[in-house]
Parts: C-alpha cells; structure tokens; sequence
C-alpha cells in the first residue's frame, strides 16, 4: 500500500515570481553600470575598476539565469515529463555563478598581484566617478534583491555577487581618493586584491550548497536520524526504513520513507499522523509515504543498488 503527498512549498514556488519585478530592474541598473565601468577601467588603466566591472559582469550575468530559471520554472509545470518541473534550474544558476564569480576573482589577484612589481598610473578623477556611480547602483540593486535572498538560493547568489560588488566600490572609492591625495599607485592593484579575496570564500559557500542539493544530500539544517526517529514514534508504525529526504530547491524539502504498521493499525490515521509530524517538525510539505503490513512477509523486496 501506498500513498503520496504532493503539495509545492508556496513561499519557494512563487518566490522568485513574485520578486520578478525587482530582478528586472537590478538587471537594468547593474548592465548599464558595467558598460560605464569597464568604459572606464580602460580609460583610466584602473585594475581594481575594471575588477568591479567584471564583478558587475558577473552580477548581470547571474541576474539573467535567475530570469531565465524563473521562465522556464514557470512554462515547464505542465510537461507531464518533468514531474518535479525545472525547479532544479535555481540550483544550476546558482552553481554556474559560483563557477564564473570564482574565475573572475581569481583572474584578477594574478592581475593584481603582477602589477605590484611594476605599478600603473591611473587616473583618479575619472576613477572615482565612476566609482561613486557604481556604489550607488550597488546600494539600489541590494536594497531590490535582499528580500528575495531569504527564499531563493538563485536570489541569494545575485544577492551575494551585489553584496560583494557593492564592498568592491566602496574600495575602489577608497583607492581612487588614496591615490588623489598621496601619489600611491599602489593602492590600485591592492583594492584589487581584496576584492578577489573577499569574493572567493563567499561564492564558495554558495556553490558548496549548491552542490549539496544536486547529489541530494539531506538538508544540513535537519538530521535523517531525528527524521527517523520521529515517524517510528508515529502511533501505529512499528518500523521505518528506505527513507529519503533531500531538497529539491530552496526551501523545498522532499521526503520518502515506507512505514510498517502494527496489526490492527489504520492505514489512513497512519498517514495522517506521519504527515502531520514531517510537516510540523521539519517542515517537510511533500513526502511520499509507503504503509506496509507488518504481517505481510516480503513487502518490501530488497534494493539493488
């Protein structure tokens, strides 16, 4: 006997939906920005500009796959072929910018750290307008990204890449009035420098996570044992095994598990109480749920693999 429960976590389905509007105008905002940046990264022979262009490059592009993923998670519901849909398309989004934000840190430390020995004249004027332009284009395009942060790993990485840009202009301002006021030329490659190192272990958390959802591993917050142990507490159940549980994208936590009953149990108060306890104690709103007799020899035949 079997029985499926199959409701989409609301607050992750429409998350990114509802935050649409938000996403296109970050996505304008910082594309624009980029284009004015790097304009001027080459103008002023700026390393440390032309870092937070290519770091804006990488927040454009990182906005445009969470557009993209939300389009074909929305058109792709109906395709009885796809029957979890293209919920998976956040996480890849996710991971990608990790990758591209990674190769855009590292290339610029070996840039960087190549001028130490032989420092560029920048100019300053120039570096630092367009320095200022970028925070304030950083500060609106945080503001419209951070409450969709909290619901979407795909939002959180755009979210991540602003964060760090943001940091990476006020840098660039700090650099730009150094070199203005001292003559320092070194402060260029070195504001460069510190962005790459504080993008690095960031977009490594994020692909971490990532990662961790595509091999279905079980969520970090919860522990399968506490799952576990939890539905074999079920009134009625006198063993559990098979169970499963991953995540099949922000939020959105799916579980399986085949339940032996005691004789004389209900099948349908059963599933009633495992699913209640998946929902209230590890807000698992989705979960397959197999009853087995506990009088019936062989049920469950063995996996092989």
């Amino acid at each position: 006997m079997g029985a499926g429960h199959d409701h989409h976590h609301p607050s992750v389905a429409n998350a990114a939906h509802q935050h649409r509007g938000r996403l296109w105008a970050a996505f304008g905002l910082l594309a624009t920005l980029m284009v004015v940046e790097a304009a001027a990264a080459f103008h002023t022979g700026s390393l440390a500009l032309l870092s937070d262009a290519g770091h804006m490059f990488t927040d454009v592009l990182g906005i445009g796959m969470a557009l993209a993923a939300i389009t074909a998670t929305r058109r792709a519901t109906s395709d009885p072929q796809r029957t979890f849909g293209l919920y998976r398309l956040e996480v890849l989004a996710a991971l990608a910018n990790a990758v591209l934000l990674s190769g855009v840190a590292v290339f610029v430390v070996i840039e960087a750290i190549g001028r130490f020995g032989d420092p560029h004249e920048v100019l300053a004027g120039p570096m630092l307008a367009v320095a200022v332009l970028g925070l304030l284009a950083n500060v609106t395009a945080f503001a419209l990204l951070r409450a969709g942060a909290r619901e979407s790993i795909n939002l959180q990485g755009a979210y991540l890449e602003v964060l760090g840009d943001l940091l990476g202009s006020l840098g660039v301002i700090g650099a730009a009035l150094l070199i203005t006021i001292t003559d320092w030329w070194w402060a260029d490659p070195l504001v460069a420098v510190a962005i790459g190192v504080f993008i690095l272990p960031r977009t490594w958390r994020l692909g971490r996570a990532a990662v961790r959802i595509l091999v279905q591993a079980a969520p970090e917050h919860l522990q399968v044992t506490a799952v576990h142990d939890r539905l074999a507490a079920v009134p009625g159940v006198v063993e559990v095994h098979d169970l499963h549980v991953w995540t099949l994208t922000s939020g959105m936590e799916v579980a399986s598990a085949h339940l032996t009953m005691a004789p004389g149990a209900e099948v349908g108060t059963v599933l009633s109480a495992a699913r209640t306890a998946l929902h209230d104690d590890f807000r698992i709103e989705h979960a397959t749920l197999q009853i087995e007799p506990g009088a019936a020899p062989g049920a469950c035949g063995p996996v092989e693999w």
